[in-house]
């Protein structure tokens, strides 16, 4: 069985690092990709995670490399070998799924756009660490039974560091963040879809600096 490369390992570890939190961005109109992923980045953020919850995720991710190159930008939401491939090639640097498949696990080891492999039970866990990842995405967090879970999760595998998402909110970021397992947290709140609909850039990036700065507190 091909194991998980040291590139990928650096890779993935580069991206939890750069940011502790991760807006999980969802584009619903393709003009204000640009804008808001600047207002996010004009907060503090470096880690960009464009999803493919709507059609316009992949554009968006080739627009957004090209504008900001300083930044990590990748996909969420990924889950099918077409989409990891479409993505790979619009200059992903990272992929984010929300579950797992023994296919994409695989076509990850070797993708130019290493992957965090989304998972909420053992057993997933363990289909990925056999294979060499390290590094995953713990998700729907709350709902998959979050700190305790993780928690939980480091007694067996205390070699492993994890993204939580999904219920994620701004006044348990910090929570999340005081686990030794945990690198970065993912979240909507970051990129609320009132702001987002009233093209609020200013809103935004307010949001991002007070959560950033909220974990210093």
């Amino acid at each position: 069985m091909n194991q998980l490369s040291d590139f990928h390992h650096e890779r993935v570890r580069a991206v939890l690092g750069a940011s502790p939190l991760v807006p999980v961005i969802a584009i619903q109109d393709p003009r204000q990709a640009l804008p808001l992923c600047r207002a996010l980045v004009e907060g503090g953020i470096r880690v960009l995670e464009i999803t493919l919850r709507t059609p316009h995720g992949v554009k968006a991710i080739e627009a957004v490399r090209e504008a900001l190159p300083d930044v990590w930008v990748g996909a969420g939401t990924v889950t099918s070998i077409d989409q990891y491939r479409a993505v790979e090639s619009a200059g992903a640097q990272f992929v984010i799924t929300p579950g797992v498949t023994e296919a994409i696990l695989d076509f990850g080891l070797t993708s130019e756009s290493p992957l965090l492999p989304g998972i909420s039970t053992v057993s997933e866990l363990m289909m990925g660490y056999a294979m060499g990842y390290r590094e995953f995405k713990f998700f729907p967090a709350e709902v998959a039974g979050g700190i305790p879970a993780l928690n939980a999760f480091a007694g067996p595998f205390p070699d492993v560091t994890f993204c939580p998402t999904g219920g994620i909110k701004r006044n348990t970021a910090k929570d999340y963040l005081a686990l030794k397992q945990v690198a970065a947290v993912g979240g909507s709140w970051l990129t609320p879809a009132d702001l987002v609909a009233a093209e609020d850039w200013r809103g935004i990036t307010r949001i991002v600096k007070g959560s950033l700065a909220d974990l210093k507190a």
